[in-house]
């Protein structure tokens, strides 16, 4: 006979114990949050948690290296904003553990073409370049983050949200931040303070170091839209008209990333805005249908240059070190290898003992690289938006002469993928050593 009573008894016991087990794990949990958000001092404080952030600080636990993490966002992003990554990004981030994941939620795409409505002025290949990830891969930011932010929390890491940096200081042994955040303002002591906050830079703002460029005088539009598209999905397609440019790019759930040049745009795009802009500027031989807009942005676009990378402990990267045209979609991309070089500086200074001037080579690396991406950028925004019918007709057949040209083709895929600029990636003999 089946004694239930003790079945019963046994299976209460059983209970009670993972009952008691997840209340022990969760006030654990909970404990380690509550003493991490209280922590006023740390060797290395990160300002901004946006996808350069964020991989700085992957590198830094990977590294061993105390540090934390602030963003003033309660929560990330949940927007696409930058939507490729390229080659010599993906190869770079590898050394993080995330490049796997990003690909499989990504899109890969082989081809870029130029068109002046249904002529393809130049055609670019990416699925034959010197890299282990050979096209452009199209995944939208807030997934990028996603991706990002889980490696964080595999590592044990804690991102902390609704903290903003109000003042930043230093001196000759440290730095000294103020935030206001859930538990109130407060001060944290830092041996090295990273701005990736953006444009608007808090910590570069402290430095004093100068921002130089301008703003174009196009005011641009940005949309993630569901589409008929009659190039399909192999393709990233740039188009020149007289009305303006606009640039069709494919995204992982079968939407499509729309940027284009528009004057007095609304706030919110509607669907005949958008087709609007495919019927004056984009194919003629078959038109596009818009469907649906999903989300969309209104934006002018900065080319601006740090003068410097750092000041004393205050370190820059990302956009608050470069801003620049989307054209070619080298902005996060940049930052994001920003992080990768800088993670590698820091965990050598704080964690090997090498010489603090060792900064100083994260600057000649990246400074250059940047210099190179707002000069790559800007050539394909002014020669997409000039207005002058002299202009295009030779921008056309120029580039028509290029399209013939292998090697000047393969120059500018290498460009554009990053690979050109693979020696300002890393440090010199740096031994990568991926995350177990």
């Amino acid at each position: 006979m089946v004694d239930l009573t003790a079945i019963f008894a046994f299976m209460d016991g059983l209970c009670q114990q993972v009952l008691t087990n997840s209340i022990a794990h969760l006030k654990s949990q909970q404990s380690l949050t509550k003493e991490a958000a209280m922590r006023t001092q740390t060797e290395i404080l990160i300002i901004g948690a946006g996808p350069t952030g964020m991989a700085l600080s992957i590198a830094l636990h990977q590294a061993g290296v105390d540090h934390l993490l602030l963003d003033r966002l309660s929560e990330g992003q949940n927007t696409s904003r930058a939507a490729v990554i390229h080659a010599q990004t993906l190869d770079s981030l590898a050394t993080l553990g995330v490049t796997d994941q990003l690909v499989a939620r990504g899109l890969k795409v082989g081809n870029f073409t130029v068109r002046d409505r249904d002529a393809a002025l130049v055609r670019l290949r990416f699925d034959a370049l010197p890299s282990g990830h050979p096209y452009l891969l199209m995944l939208p930011q807030d997934m990028t983050e996603e991706v990002l932010a889980a490696r964080i929390a595999t590592l044990g890491g804690i991102i902390h949200r609704g903290v903003t940096a109000t003042r930043v200081e230093q001196d000759g042994t440290g730095a000294r931040v103020r935030v206001n955040g859930p538990d109130g303002e407060h001060v944290i002591s830092a041996r090295y303070v990273v701005g990736a906050d953006g444009m608007h830079s808090v910590v570069r703002q402290a430095t004093g170091i100068g921002f130089e460029g301008g703003t174009y005088e196009d005011s641009f539009v940005l949309a993630d839209v569901r589409l008929e598209w009659p190039l399909g999905q192999s393709e990233v397609s740039l188009f020149f008209s007289p009305a303006g440019l606009v640039v069709v790019a494919p995204l992982p759930d079968g939407s499509y990333r729309v940027v284009a040049t528009m004057d007095n745009a609304p706030e919110q795009l509607s669907k005949s805005d958008i087709q609007a802009v495919l019927d004056s500027r984009g194919p003629q031989a078959s038109n596009a249908t818009v469907l649906d807009v999903l989300w969309s942005s209104r934006f002018r676009l900065h080319h601006r240059l740090a003068n410097s990378y750092r000041r004393g402990r205050l370190i820059l990267m990302g956009d608050a070190a470069h801003v620049h045209s989307p054209a070619g979609g080298q902005g996060m991309n940049t930052g994001l290898i920003d992080a990768v070089v800088l993670g590698e500086t820091l965990a050598g200074i704080v964690g090997r003992n090498r010489p603090e001037t060792t900064l100083d080579l994260y600057e000649s690396l990246r400074r250059p690289a940047a210099a190179k991406v707002l000069g790559l950028a800007g050539r394909l925004t002014d020669m997409a938006t000039t207005r002058s019918i002299f202009k295009r007709a030779a921008r056309n057949a120029l580039l028509s002469f290029v399209n013939l040209a292998p090697v000047v083709k393969r120059q500018i895929e290498m460009n554009l993928s990053g690979l050109s600029r693979a020696e300002l990636a890393h440090l010199p003999e740096y031994e990568y050593r991926h995350a177990a």
